[in-house]
């Protein structure tokens, strides 16, 4: 009898491989959660610590430094006619805005008294010239009559005393003519005095120009007893004019003879108006203890749009920065709240060319317009500077000495209150940097020389202040240099780059 067949069971290849896969798949769902984890945790830190701060971006653009100041307009030349006689006036010939030339008649004097004064002078000298006819006619006879009596006299024919009584008489008929002589001559200069008061009756213009004011009136009688009267004002030339500005004396020690003004007038309130600073005066005033020096300023008006006396804002550019690192102003104000006081403050480092005084210094070269042999001289010093900058650090590294300047050595640290020391430090770098450009500097021209001494001066004595940059969430303090400011930008150098993050202030925690 057959017994029935088992079948065994079969095997599903397949099974094993689903488990294996399944496996895979959720490890690799596993590490990618725990990943993911770990990203949006370091990341919500990272936010949450650069959220704490309030920061900005170190950026590149140009700084322009002004003072502000207000003033006046008015003619370069302003001329005041005024009259040197007095009568009444009989006619005026010019009225306001009108042009004028030299020595145009622009009004009258009656005349009637000085032709009256004139005529009486002239008998005054024809009686003069009478009476010395006449004397001269007695002189005459007085000489006659001691020429006889003297040769009578010589002969002892008449008394000595006669002979002297005829020399007497001769004596007062010179003194007679002398006198004669001297009234003729002081009538004369009398009447030319008053036909020179007759000229002055006609009022001419002094300049070439335009009439600003006229203060008379036909019929009018001026008076010239005391000071002569203002009769005219005329501004000699319109298409040059100057403003006066009060600058403070906070600031008047920046203000040089040649630098740009712009300026703007309520008249003209969308124009914007150039001038040059022609003259730096010292005669100081002071008004409620303030205590301001007038700035003149030339200005070109050659198409007539200023007028006189329209009162002026101007902005004195006293210094302009093209294309330099700035930052805002709130991050040089900004100090950590668990920083410590400012007779302590942290330890900075004081650098040299590492700081970017040496990318300060290239950029005034190209101002210098340096020749090639010039350039090459500069770029043979910067690399000498960067040789032993580098070998400075890795001495530094390998735990040399904390030399300054020395062999070898890293920045030194000294605190950033210490005054005298950053004065010694200041004149140390600028005297290794009068070394290390020694033989650029000989081969500028005086001119160039003199700029150069300038930049370098100016770039080793700079103001120094910590900023804190935001690195990995953290705040670090870095040492800068200050340049010009605008008041909302500052211009800053040293170890500090276009894009990093300053921190300007914290965030208040919730």
């Amino acid at each position: 009898m057959n017994q029935p067949r088992r079948n065994s069971p079969r095997r599903n290849p397949s099974r094993p491989r689903s488990k294996l896969v399944a496996r895979i798949v959720s490890a690799v769902v596993v590490v990618t959660v725990i990943v993911a984890g770990l990203w949006y945790w370091n990341n919500r830190k990272s936010e949450a610590a650069e959220g704490a701060y309030r920061t900005v971006q170190v950026d590149r653009g140009d700084i322009r430094v002004v003072i502000s100041s207000t003033g006046t307009l008015s003619a370069t030349s302003t001329v005041t006619v005024g009259s040197q006689v007095s009568g009444q006036v009989t006619d005026v010939l010019v009225d306001f805005n009108d042009q004028v030339k030299k020595d145009q008649v622009i009004a009258r004097i009656d005349p009637s008294t000085y032709e009256a004064q004139i005529a009486q002078g002239s008998a005054q000298i024809s009686g003069a010239r009478a009476s010395l006819a006449q004397a001269q006619a007695t002189l005459r006879n007085a000489q006659l009559d001691y020429d006889r009596k003297s040769d009578l006299g010589s002969r002892q024919l008449v008394a000595r005393s006669d002979v002297d009584l005829a020399r007497a008489a001769l004596d007062q008929a010179r003194a007679a003519v002398n006198s004669a002589q001297a009234q003729i001559q002081q009538q004369t200069a009398s009447t030319q005095t008053t036909r020179i008061n007759l000229g002055r009756t006609v009022i001419r213009s002094p300049v070439d120009g335009v009439v600003l004011t006229r203060t008379i009136e036909p019929g009018q009688t001026v008076a010239a007893s005391l000071q002569a009267p203002e009769l005219f004002t005329i501004a000699e030339d319109l298409a040059k004019m100057k403003i006066e500005l009060a600058v403070d004396e906070a600031d008047i020690g920046q203000v040089k003879v040649g630098q740009g003004v712009s300026f703007t007038v309520d008249a003209f309130p969308d124009r914007q108006f150039r001038g040059t600073v022609e003259q730096v005066r010292l005669s100081a005033t002071t008004t409620s203890n303030v205590v301001t020096y007038p700035v003149v300023v030339a200005v070109d008006n050659s198409d007539g749009t200023l007028l006189p006396g329209l009162t002026v804002n101007a902005e004195i550019e006293v210094s302009k920065r093209n294309d330099v690192l700035r930052i805002s102003n709130a991050a040089l104000r900004y100090k950590p709240a668990d920083s410590a006081a400012p007779q302590q403050a942290a330890p900075v480092a004081m650098r040299g060319a590492g700081s970017g005084i040496t990318d300060d210094l290239a950029r005034t070269v190209a101002q210098l317009k340096a020749n090639p042999e010039q350039q090459a001289a500069f770029d043979a010093a910067v690399a000498s500077i960067r040789e032993r900058q580098a070998a400075r650090q890795a001495a530094a590294k390998a735990g040399g000495s904390n030399s300054m300047f020395g062999g070898g050595g890293g920045p030194r640290m000294v605190s950033s209150g210490s005054g005298d020391m950053q004065a010694q430090i200041r004149q140390r770098m600028l005297e290794r940097y009068q070394q290390d450009f020694a033989a650029f500097r000989t081969s500028l021209d005086d001119v160039q020389r003199k700029q150069w001494d300038a930049a370098v001066s100016a770039l080793t004595s700079a103001k120094r202040a910590p900023l804190y940059k935001l690195v990995d969430g953290k705040p670090q303090q870095v040492q800068v240099r200050i340049g010009a400011s605008d008041g909302t930008n500052t211009e800053v150098s040293g170890d500090i780059k276009q894009g990093d993050t300053i921190i300007t202030g914290e965030r208040a925690r919730e």
